[in-house]
């Protein structure tokens, strides 16, 4: 009878502790991560051009210090993503920000706002919600193209399905007619 070339290690059996201690470390990391979160990424703002008869060319609203509607308690508002474009054809960018109260736990869910501003240059303001916390939605994806805004949705089809799996993704897209954004699905795309 040949005998083994490696030892046989106790180390190497598992036992009912070994699980035990690695259940508790991965707890506590997904505890400490939930409560350690990074600052929000933040990006350059692209400076003005100017147009081929030498005016600046019009600067998309910021998203900073706008009042959105969104009822966050004692969290703030946080906006995690954000697209700009000419949305109604005059000329002026506005900006599309999808936004969420900074919870600590769990995922809340996104509110899809258009920002825009006066034409004497006024403070940045919400002029429409594409897509409010009561539709239980996160947006994956937000663009403007060709004067549209389109995004990519996750929810639920039911409110049974757990607030940790969503099973429906969709595509929308809002594009301004007869004074107001009118939603539709873009062209090409499948409702899963």
């Amino acid at each position: 009878m040949q005998q083994p070339v490696v030892p046989e290690l106790a180390h190497t059996h598992t036992r009912p502790i070994h699980w035990l201690a690695t259940a508790t470390a991965l707890a506590g990391v997904v505890a400490l991560s939930s409560v350690i979160q990074p600052d929000p990424a933040t990006a350059a703002q692209p400076t003005a051009g100017t147009t081929a008869d030498d005016r600046p060319a019009a600067v998309a609203p910021s998203v900073a210090g706008v009042d959105f509607p969104l009822d966050c308690g004692p969290v703030k508002a946080l906006v995690v993503k954000q697209a700009a474009g000419d949305l109604d054809g005059d000329g002026r960018p506005e900006t599309v920000a999808v936004v969420h109260c900074d919870a600590p736990m769990g995922t809340p869910p996104d509110s899809v706002y258009v920002i825009t501003r006066g034409a004497k240059d006024d403070a940045p303001r919400v002029v429409a919600t594409l897509v409010g916390p009561k539709d239980g939605n996160t947006v994956t994806s937000v663009a403007v193209t060709d004067g549209a805004v389109r995004a990519s949705l996750l929810g639920y089809s039911t409110s049974d399905v757990p607030r940790c799996c969503p099973d429906v993704k969709s595509e929308a897209q809002w594009r301004w007619k007869d004074h107001r954004f009118v939603r539709s699905t873009p062209a090409g795309t499948r409702t899963v």
